[in-house]
């Protein structure tokens, strides 16, 4: 379903009245004003809106659509109800007009799990499945309760791993600012000190002098080269396959940050899988969901082998053992939980590992990445002041003699 915007004539009145409605399509939507007796004059989807500045999905809003909703339908609530009810609480417009069409759908006798596919853009594979698998089994409060656990967990892991790169970013800043000074203000008053002199630059100076004098000629045609490569490598990253597996080979292989990102990849294979078994989706159903949910194309390639492994009759753990990318408590705790009857509790504690070694390396990172910055910030700042300050101190010896 649909909203469309609308402008439309009162067939007894005579009146214009302006308002929104939800249909299949805009021929849909003509028809349904028609019957209720307005003639329309124009009809515009307000899709072209909905995820717009304002009316973006985000994150939060669906965690706590997620879990409102649970709670309703733990309480006992019909589901048609419970879906008025957080409609009613939700302030995020864009949040809220989904869920309004979800409910429009679902009273229109649609399954849950049809009314929020609509919406796949909003809602991925691993939170579709869950809801089929909950509809189905009846326990669709439990199902919901652990995506927004899952969804909490993740959005609180990606903030870390922000939260570790910022501090890298501000110092990056703090080192491009104080270069942007020093040869701005003080090495063309070191080049004119030298002219006025009658003395040669040193070697170091003159390179500074140099380079002042090049990005104050062609300024224009260093950003017009940096704004043209960043555009292109963003456009390659994000509409190519080849560059996004660039991208996330660089991701798992980058010093530092790549052991952190492959424990993620790791964690949220095995939450995933977790969540799909407890929930009672097929074996080879939520591996290949939760593959998906690691949203790496490299590690994706690597783990999808293990698929075929499974098709043929083999145990998850014999699947994913020796696989590329993959850190081994993980197998060999699928193999205690196929033993033991337990494997979704088994790879739930082999997240939580993960999970905790996740929490401990991201601080140990900004712990340890802080005197490297301050060293390297350091060397920079050092080879500017001497190629300033120490020619200004040479011209003051040799005058003084």
């Amino acid at each position: 379903m649909k909203r469309f915007n609308y402008k439309a004539k009162d067939k007894e009145s005579g009146k214009i009245l302006k308002g929104s409605i939800q249909a299949e399509n805009e021929r849909t939507a003509g028809r349904l004003l028609i019957d209720q007796g307005y003639i329309p004059e124009s009809i515009t989807e307000e899709g072209a809106g909905l995820f717009g500045r304002g009316n973006r999905v985000t994150n939060k809003d669906r965690i706590m659509f997620t879990r409102q909703l649970s709670t309703l339908i733990g309480a006992g609530l019909p589901l048609a109800t419970s879906l008025r009810t957080v409609a009613g609480q939700t302030q995020a417009k864009g949040m809220k007009a989904i869920i309004e069409e979800i409910l429009t759908s679902v009273e229109a006798g649609k399954s849950l799990y049809e009314s929020f596919s609509a919406h796949s853009n909003v809602f991925n594979g691993v939170y579709l499945a869950l809801i089929r698998a909950g509809e189905m089994s009846g326990t669709l409060d439990l199902a919901l309760k652990r995506l927004a656990d899952q969804e909490e967990k993740d959005a609180a892991m990606m903030s870390k791993i922000k939260g570790a790169l910022v501090y890298p970013a501000i110092i990056l800043v703090v080192i491009i600012a104080v270069l942007a000074f020093m040869m701005i203000a003080v090495v063309p008053q070191v080049k004119n000190l030298y002219r006025d002199l009658g003395e040669d630059l040193p070697a170091l100076s003159q390179f500074l002098v140099d380079m002042t004098d090049f990005f104050a000629n062609f300024w224009w045609a260093v950003g017009g080269v940096l704004i043209a490569l960043i555009t292109a490598i963003y456009l390659y990253v994000k509409r190519t396959p080849s560059g996004r597996k660039v991208k996330d080979s660089f991701k798992i292989h980058v010093p530092i940050f790549g052991g952190l990102f492959r424990k993620l990849y790791v964690s949220r294979f095995a939450r995933t899988s977790e969540m799909m078994l407890a929930t009672g989706v097929p074996m080879l159903d939520s591996i290949k969901i939760a593959i998906e949910a690691v949203s790496n194309s490299v590690v994706e390639e690597e783990y999808n082998k293990s698929l075929e492994v499974i098709k043929g009759g083999k145990p998850l753990s014999e699947a994913i053992k020796d696989r590329n990318y993959m850190l081994p408590l993980v197998p060999q705790m699928a193999s205690i939980g196929e033993e033991s009857g337990k494997i979704d509790e088994m790879l739930g504690k082999a997240a939580g590992v993960y999970e905790n070694e996740l929490d401990e390396q991201i601080n140990s990172i900004s712990t340890m990445i802080e005197p490297i910055l301050m060293v390297a910030m350091a060397g920079i700042i050092g080879v500017v002041l001497g190629g300033t300050l120490l020619p200004i101190y040479s011209l003051v010896n040799s005058i003084a003699k």
